[in-house]
């Protein structure tokens, strides 16, 4: 089993959910953190787990932020199973970013 410690970043150029990271197979990922930079004004942010065993979209985070700030999404570990993707959607493609913090563990 190798532990294997990962980023994973969002610069979007979209308004619409985009896969930010697909947990490989054989692998749990485990996501310690989703740092969020607004650089001014207020944007709403989603991030959503796209659940592969059961082929399901489940939000699991969501913020209205205004104004220049850093934000965690993640308010505790997110676990990844195999297969799982991690989207994030925000309502603006200028001044916002994400870096995502995870431990890969294969199995």
């Amino acid at each position: 089993m190798a532990n294997s410690y990962k980023n994973a970043f969002y610069d979007p150029s979209v308004t619409t959910a985009v896969t930010v990271y697909t947990t490989p197979a054989n692998t749990t990922a485990l996501v310690k953190n989703i740092q969020t930079t607004n650089e001014g004004g207020s944007k709403i942010v989603k991030v959503s787990i796209t659940d592969s065993s059961a082929s399901t979209d489940y939000q699991v985070a969501y913020a209205s932020i205004t104004g220049a700030t850093i934000c965690n999404l993640a308010k505790d570990i997110i676990v990844l199973e195999p297969g799982d993707i991690l989207k994030i959607q925000s309502s603006d493609t200028t001044g916002i970013s994400a870096v995502i913090s995870l431990l890969e563990i294969d199995f």
